[in-house]
């Protein structure tokens, strides 16, 4: 049996067991990008971070259900539909096709459920007579908002005060609130916005009660683990622990797991300094793998500064893996090899991706020295599969070195290491090992050098010219 995955949970402040309602099935929700514009960097490393997660759940686990939603009515969606004169369902289809787009660059798999909030109204509807008739919201002004001090133990995710929050928080005041504190949970709107019919009146949904309708809906009244970015514990998901357990009286969540911020050269994400990383703006200068490494090279739950010379070095890391690889291109991956107890150990530590990747440069290591092919076959598959964990060296060794190097990686090799290439092709042809010294002449070829076969010995030309 399999050691526990031990995980941070933020509701404890604590690193603990997963603990799930069943034995062999875990539930996991995070919450997904509002869909108005292009995904950035710091959008894109939740997604990167629980797609290991739930990679790894699936090592241990005989089911998994994995839900991240899209947030598809949103008062800037609004306003982007506005100013182009398009209902909102085409602005969030188009960013939720790049959304899809940009994801599947950097390795991400697709959840098993990607719930949208306009497909959810009546769900959420539902929901909110819950809180009403429980007596923790009330209807006011056409709005229905949660009433904070109805739940005595707010503010136990976040850990705050209920007057610190009021110093510290967004707090909007308004005149139909009976406490600072309380929330929307619906909203009229105008005949220009969009709009369902409700008790209440025509109107849309608040923000957090969106995801607790949805959480209901798919996986239940208690979910295993809820994640998403540091900066949605308050007040996103302090509300939606307030509204699940009191609309059903029962746990809302066992585990919530939060990643850092991204930074960039040190400085906070923001339009005003010009410094919001799209990803497929970046995808123009490195190949998505690449910037998944690069997003995986920090632990999930340190700040991540993001800077030309972390993409660099990720770029260099899997040049390594890939050229390692290309050596044994010729030997077949063993079938159903699992991956490396050691690697596994790792990420069951609280996703502990570095100290994974750590082990992984070790087993390159002992794929380049193994001495036979059946020791490289089973070298080659451990490293395989130990990197499909973390979602990397799932392309051919040809395909991702063209992508990490597009202006020829032969470049990088110098005539010494041409000639060591050589020197090993002749050995293999010496001992008849053919398959192994084509898989040498194709590594030299794709490195930029023609090698000829003649009744002198082997030639290899650089461009047209001979080697010097």
């Amino acid at each position: 049996m399999n050691p526990p995955i031990q995980l941070y949970n933020t509701l404890v402040r604590k690193k603990e067991p997963l603990h799930t309602g069943q034995p062999d099935r875990v539930t996991m929700y995070v919450c997904g990008p509002t869909v108005y514009n292009f995904a950035h960097i710091g959008n894109a490393r939740p997604a990167v971070v629980f797609d290991v997660l739930a990679r790894l759940l699936r090592q241990d686990y005989r089911e998994v259900v994995y839900a991240r939603n899209f947030t598809d009515v949103d008062d800037k969606i609004n306003a982007a539909a506005a100013t182009d004169g398009v209902p909102i369902g085409t602005i969030t289809g188009r960013y939720i096709d790049a959304y899809h787009e940009d994801m599947r660059a950097l390795g991400v798999l697709t959840p098993d459920l990607e719930p949208r909030v306009t497909e959810h109204i009546p769900a959420i509807i539902d929901l909110i007579r819950k809180l009403m008739a429980r007596g923790h919201a009330y209807a006011e002004q056409g709005h229905v908002l949660f009433h904070v001090p109805s739940y005595p133990a707010y503010g136990q995710l976040s850990g705050r005060r209920t007057e610190d929050m009021l110093a510290g928080a967004r707090v909007e005041v308004a005149p139909y609130k009976r406490d600072p504190m309380d929330f929307v949970l619906w909203k009229p709107s105008m005949p220009e916005q969009p709009g369902w019919d409700s008790p209440w009146g025509r109107g849309r949904p608040g923000w957090h009660i969106e995801c607790s309708a949805m959480i209901g809906q798919h996986l239940g009244h208690t979910i295993d683990i809820h994640g998403g970015g540091q900066d949605l514990i308050f007040p996103h998901h302090e509300n939606e622990v307030a509204q699940g357990t009191c609309a059903h009286g029962a746990l809302y969540c066992r585990t919530w797991v939060h990643n850092s911020f991204v930074t960039v050269e040190g400085q906070k994400m923001s339009k005003s300094l010009g410094n919001v990383l799209l990803v497929r703006d970046l995808l123009q200068q490195a190949p998505g793998e690449a910037i998944r490494l690069a997003l995986l090279s920090t632990h999930y739950r340190r700040p991540l500064d993001w800077g030309a010379q972390r993409l660099a070095a990720a770029r260099q890391a899997l040049t390594r893996f890939y050229a390692s690889l290309a050596k044994v291109e010729h030997v077949s991956a063993l079938a159903d090899t699992t991956p490396d107890a050691q690697v596994l150990e790792a990420l069951r530590n609280d996703l502990n991706v570095p100290g994974a990747l750590t082990r992984l440069h070790a087993l390159r290591t002992k794929l380049d020295e193994a001495a036979t092919d059946t020791a490289r076959a089973q070298a080659k598959s451990r490293l395989l599969a130990s990197a499909g964990v973390i979602g990397l060296l799932q392309q051919t060794p040809s395909m991702a070195m063209e992508a990490l190097a597009p202006s020829d990686w032969a470049r990088t090799v110098n005539a010494h290491r041409v000639r060591e290439l050589l020197d090993e092709r002749q050995q293999a042809r010496e001992r008849r090992e053919f398959a192994r010294a084509d898989a040498l002449r194709g590594e030299l070829e794709a490195a930029g050098f023609i090698v000829e076969d003649t009744l002198k010995g082997m030639v290899v030309r650089p461009k047209g010219k001979e080697l010097a």
